[in-house]
């Protein structure tokens, strides 16, 4: 094997690999904690009042995606101030667990 070839098969095995430590989540305690996510997400066609935008489904989302959001609401990274206010009051085994639950729902 090429040393190119052998650093791509090392790289894609780290990404792999990383990939899977945020695919954990406990998809019973997910389903107590989006009590509050559903007064927006879970009502078809919902827009915000301000800013005015439709609000996104989240049933059946990637589950890298809703933890890569939560923790960009958490940090700052994102901003909306509901979602950040939420975030916030969550731990980082919380987020895995919404995740893990919401990515399990069928869209």
């Amino acid at each position: 094997m090429t040393r190119l070839q052998l650093l791509g098969l090392t790289v894609a095995s780290a990404l792999l690999a990383t990939a899977s430590v945020h695919a954990e989540g406990d998809k019973a305690a997910g389903r107590k904690l989006i009590y509050t996510c559903n007064g927006c997400h879970g009502v078809p066609g919902y827009s915000n009042a301000y800013p005015n935008y439709p609000v996104p489904r989240i049933a059946g989302q990637n589950q890298q995606y809703i933890v890569n959001a939560l923790h960009g609401y958490k940090s700052g990274e994102r901003n909306h101030p509901t979602m950040t206010a939420q975030a916030q009051s969550l731990s980082d085994k919380d987020i895995d667990d919404v995740a893990a639950y919401l990515s399990s729902l069928a869209k």
